[in-house]
């Protein structure tokens, strides 16, 4: 399919076919009246403004059971982030690797942030090392951190922070299950 009319992606998005083409003409000019939008100009201008043209560099901190079950997840890169290191206190000077990432000390973290301009952090450190590690991201530059650490984190309002709380899921899920 070369193209692709506006009423069919207002169908698929859930929006009126007014609303689609008027939100897209935000982006430049796409579309030809009777003919549609071209798919792939299309595709290209979006993935561009999402930022998704090139794998977005996160850092993993903690590589421990739950870290790396993460390293392993390969949700990640195919929504266009790419963990470009893991970071651990328990690693000693000459790292290793696990899933072909590269782990390293924890005491380097915060000049490899800096240095690779990274801006997102995964965080899967005990509680009690958590606001610390958050505390060294924020100062190297992260701007968003997906927390794994089962306590709530004190930021800047310029740091946005997603916690995920298993616990708490699971207390979520057992409400809807019968017994």
């Amino acid at each position: 399919m070369d193209t692709v009319s506006s009423g069919a992606l207002s169908k698929a998005a859930g929006v009126k076919p007014t609303q689609l083409r008027k939100d897209l003409a935000y982006f430049g000019q796409f579309g030809t009246r009777g003919l549609g939008y071209n798919v792939d100009a299309l595709s290209e201008t979006i993935s561009g403004v999402l930022g998704s043209n090139s794998l977005q560099p996160v850092i993993l901190v903690g590589a421990g059971n739950l870290g790396s079950a993460l390293l392993r997840y390969n949700g990640f890169r195919k929504e266009g982030f790419e963990i470009r290191a893991a970071f651990d206190a328990a690693v000693d000077s000459s790292g290793t690797t696990r899933m072909g990432v590269p782990v390293h000390p924890a005491s380097g973290m915060v000049e490899f942030v800096k240095k690779h301009k990274v801006r997102m952090a995964i965080l899967a450190v005990p509680v009690e090392a958590a606001q610390e590690v958050c505390n060294q991201l924020v100062e190297a530059g992260v701007q968003g951190i997906l927390n794994f650490s089962p306590t709530v984190l004190n930021v800047p309002s310029k740091v946005i922070v997603n916690s995920v709380d298993l616990a708490l899921e699971l207390e979520h899920l057992s409400y809807f299950v019968q017994e």
